[in-house]
């Protein structure tokens, strides 16, 4: 009679890897590091208000049992902030593997009401943030060198939005991060692909999350925007998170500088399905 082999516990996709999450006590961020901890890796969840939320998002992932989770606290607009949110990743965890830039805000007004405050705060945390963090990321991935854990140097993901393609009226400052953040994207995949450092964005369509309640919450507004998009619902964060689970993988090693849209369809501009 031929042995059995052992019943073994399947290795998870990101074991032994360690990932950083900006913006990630909410939304589209805590689904990341949810996903990228049940993958098997060890996370930062980072905040920049309300600490308890993050403790209790950490606290969660810990009681799985799945990747290790800690809360750093860091404006990503603020270098010295970023700076020192990485060194005490890097201090807790002993290197990064992924980081996925994920922090962005909402400033909306049509121009001739838009502030400069609100110019500056979208442009500064969205775009500058993105820097920021891109620039620290590679910069650990650089120091430390290849890891048997993974086939490449470095994992960096953006979140982006359709809106890096689609233009959005009354929104000119966070559509224009948006379309900031694909050629930064793509400038730093171009630079770094030669050092096995990827860089890819992943662009969600509508998701249910905190920064866009007002366009979902009510039945005639779901309704109003369901008809932007042709699949005929709206996303889910987990539905992101497990194209940044893969991206940070393995799985997905050959691409690099590519936005991947989330969307149900709309940068299919539904309206042209009936002639426009």
């Amino acid at each position: 009679m031929n042995a059995q082999p052992p019943n073994l516990p399947t290795p998870k996709m990101l074991g032994g890897q360690n990932a950083l999450v900006t913006g990630a006590n909410s939304g589209i961020g805590q689904g990341i590091a949810r996903e990228l901890a049940a993958a098997g890796a060890n996370v930062v969840v980072n905040y920049v208000a309300k600490p308890e939320v993050a403790q209790a998002i950490c606290d969660d992932i810990n009681a799985q049992g799945e990747g290790k989770a800690i809360a750093i606290e860091a404006d990503v607009s603020k270098e010295d902030q970023v700076q020192a949110m990485f060194a005490e990743a890097v201090k807790q965890f002993g290197t990064l593997d992924i980081v996925c830039s994920n922090a962005g805000i909402q400033r909306d007004a049509n121009l001739t009401d838009m502030t400069l405050e609100q110019w500056n705060q979208v442009i500064s945390v969205n775009l500058t943030g993105a820097f920021l963090v891109a620039r620290a990321a590679v910069r650990e991935f650089t120091r430390r060198g290849m890891r048997e854990v993974s086939c490449a140097l470095g994992k960096l993901i953006f979140t982006s939005s359709v809106h890096e393609v689609i233009p959005w009226a009354g929104h000119c400052n966070y559509a224009t991060t948006k379309g900031g953040i694909m050629l930064l994207m793509r400038s730093l995949a171009q630079e770094l692909a030669p050092q096995k450092i990827r860089v890819n964005s992943i662009c969600p369509g509508a998701i249910e999350t905190a920064i866009n309640r007002n366009a979902w919450e009510t039945p005639e507004a779901a309704a109003a925007l369901t008809r932007l998009i042709p699949y005929g619902r709206i996303g889910l964060p987990i539905e992101i998170a497990r194209v940044a689970a893969w991206l940070a993988s393995d799985q997905s090693d050959y691409l690099c500088g590519t936005s991947i849209f989330v969307d149900g369809g709309m940068t299919l501009y539904p309206g042209f399905a009936t002639g426009g």
